[in-house]
């Protein structure tokens, strides 16, 4: 390091050291403070005469919970997946250069966006009253080839996850349309000119750019997701509220069951949070800047 780099560097290290050295007693005073409330609201609740501790401890790993946790995480990941799919569609719709299917796609999310995930339960649940059977038939003589009762075909589970996915996939629309949006015009065109096809360029250059963006959000709403089966319990969906409420209406602990629902799902999200962390910090690697 020759003389003017060191004359350089040296008041920018004392500024450093000066600002490292710089005490924020207020911020230590609220966040003790912030401490102190969780923890008491906590105690508070966990040492209440109303809530019986042998009866969570009892049924905190019963098979009907667990298998509620499960059906849960199957709910969220399948609705997910197939949810973002469909948003993919959806955001390819929204900037396509045709009208007709711009108008399909804004049409759709503004038809969802607009209907409470609820309401859609319901309707799904109880699509058997508009079709009581689904028939495949032969178009030449009227022949019906196979034919299923809806009842059958769409049980509370399956329900669910037509309702879910439905309003998943207008969300993640509309967050893969903005991470799209967000890569420079120009990566699209020094793709075409290297001679990629749509189809390339797209899955080549343009969404591994925008998965920086789709990311963050995408990870939100599923975490979300895993709290909105809980939904699915207007329908009896099998899900882990399912189970608990089936089990508070037996002995009649409601508190304690909701207690442990909360439990696995501060557990489920907490384990979903992480897992988003690793991913974003994967794919910021390349984006991080050194301070020298």
């Amino acid at each position: 390091m020759n003389q003017s780099t060191r004359l350089h560097a040296a008041p920018l290290a004392d500024a450093r050291d000066r600002v490292a050295a710089k005490r924020h007693p207020w911020r230590i005073i609220f966040a003790l403070i912030a401490a102190g409330i969780v923890v008491w609201g906590v105690l508070s609740l966990w040492f209440n005469p109303a809530l019986d501790h042998e009866t969570i401890f009892k049924y905190l790993t019963a098979d009907a919970i667990l298998s509620g946790v499960k059906n849960t995480i199957v709910l969220a990941v399948i609705s997910m997946i197939i949810g973002t799919i469909g948003g993919y569609l959806v955001a390819i719709m929204r900037l396509s250069e045709n009208p007709v299917l711009r108008v399909i796609g804004f049409g759709y999310v503004a038809l969802i966006r607009s209907i409470p995930l609820l309401v859609l339960i319901l309707f799904m649940g109880n699509v058997a009253l508009f079709w009581s059977r689904l028939d495949i038939i032969n178009p030449f003589n009227g022949d019906i080839w196979f034919s299923w009762d809806m009842n059958d075909l769409v049980t509370p589970f399956v329900a669910s996850i037509l309702a879910l996915v439905i309003n998943e996939a207008a969300y993640m629309g509309e967050i893969i349309r903005s991470g799209l949006r967000s890569v420079d015009q120009g990566q699209h065109e020094a793709a075409t000119a290297l001679g990629l096809g749509s189809r390339h360029s797209m899955f080549k250059v343009v969404l591994p750019q925008a998965m920086r963006v789709i990311l963050p959000p995408a990870g939100s709403q599923f975490v979300t997701m895993i709290k909105m089966t809980s939904l699915v319990s207007v329908i009896a969906g099998g899900d882990l509220l399912t189970e608990a409420q089936n089990i508070a209406a037996t002995n009649l602990r409601t508190l304690e069951l909701l207690v442990i629902a909360s439990a696995w799902y501060l557990v489920v999200t907490g384990i979903a949070t992480i897992g988003q962390s690793i991913l974003e910090h994967r794919l910021e690697r390349g984006q991080r800047r050194v301070s020298v």
